[in-house]
């Protein structure tokens, strides 16, 4: 129980550094990422709480350390914030029970929980998750917060064209299998799109780097996380520039710098190693743009973080530092 309290604090300054993300949200696209955290937070705690008294751990110093509720801040970003109640249910049940507590609990996990509440939901509803606000700029009726509280707890709802707007990596997608041109589809239609959504990724990099600051994270994930991103992009564009989006687009489209500081970073699934770290989010970099260019879901990151959440004690294994004194290092299973 003594590590208790500094989970507690470092789990209060990751919620503090996605403050901004969050005030950025409501400005642009309205208040439904209010009621997406606050409905992912409650089913997060309530599952929890079941799952540690089916245990019979006490619930106050589980309850009490931030995780959940961090996951559940995560879970909510990386979804449409009109979605009906029970979907955030849903995400929350498989975060938190399957891709926490079924693990062992705290520190246990294998999988990002919030990647992996987010993958099920978008296999198993890609219908609903792929309905997203338009920013209030661009959108033909702004949502006010009694319609947004209907929508999410009655299922009513007002022509879907009028508050919602295909994201960037949506659009590119369909224009790119109409035969348009990448380039002069981003240069011209996407760019208000793009502009709005600029914010929120500034916000992003902004709480990241108070985590750098403040010693939660170290440059390792992040950098080699956004690096992976823009040398893989940047050498597709290069081979097709009509087919292909630049290195800047995929920087900041999508959950990209939520992905690189707040979720690639997280200390229980990542590699942890110095050199381990940039094996694991530099790969991660790479398969998340191979999927957003050839794959069949618009954005990339959930995966390809889960499949490097699962390759990450490998990498750890051998990336370990050699012990001075020692000519080699044994990895598990070595019997010589």
């Amino acid at each position: 129980m003594s590590s208790t309290p500094s989970v507690a604090r470092i789990m209060t300054q990751v919620l503090v550094a996605l403050l901004p993300g969050m005030a950025a949200h409501v400005w642009l696209f309205g208040p439904g990422i209010l009621f997406s955290v606050v409905l992912c937070a409650s089913f997060g705690l309530l599952f929890e709480a079941a799952i540690l008294k089916a245990r019979n751990y006490p619930l106050r110093p589980f309850l009490g350390d931030g995780t959940t509720l961090v996951t559940a801040a995560l879970l909510a970003l990386t979804l449409p914030t009109l979605l009906p109640w029970w979907l955030y249910a849903v995400g929350m049940l498989f975060a938190t029970v399957v891709g926490k507590q079924l693990y062992g609990g705290l520190g246990q996990n294998t999988f990002n929980p919030a990647m992996l509440g987010f993958a099920v939901l978008i296999v198993s509803f890609p219908a609903q998750i792929n309905v997203w606000p338009a920013p209030a700029t661009l959108a033909a009726y702004s949502l006010s917060l009694s319609d947004t509280f209907e929508m999410i707890f009655t299922g009513a709802h007002l022509k879907i064209d009028a508050y919602s707007a295909a994201t960037p990596l949506d659009s590119l997608k369909a224009h790119l299998r109409s035969g348009h041109d990448a380039a002069s589809l981003i240069g011209t239609q996407l760019i208000p799109n793009l502009q709005a959504r600029d914010l929120v990724a500034l916000s992003y990099l902004l709480g990241g780097l108070y985590l750098m600051a403040r010693h939660i994270i170290t440059w390792h994930i992040p950098v080699a996380f956004l690096g992976g991103i823009a040398l893989t992009s940047g050498a597709l564009y290069l081979i097709d520039p009509s087919h292909q989006a630049g290195p800047f687009f995929h920087l900041i489209v999508g959950g990209t710098l939520l992905g690189a500081f707040f979720i690639a970073t997280d200390p229980v699934s990542a590699a942890n190693t110095p050199i381990g770290k940039l094996i694991y989010a530099g790969l991660a970099g790479l398969i998340t743009v191979m999927i957003r260019s050839f794959g069949s879901f618009p954005d990339g990151i959930a995966f390809a973080i889960l499949l490097m959440n699962s390759a990450a004690p490998l990498i750890d294994a051998y990336m370990q530092p050699k012990v001075f004194g020692h000519n080699r290092r044994h990895l598990p299973g070595d019997k010589s």
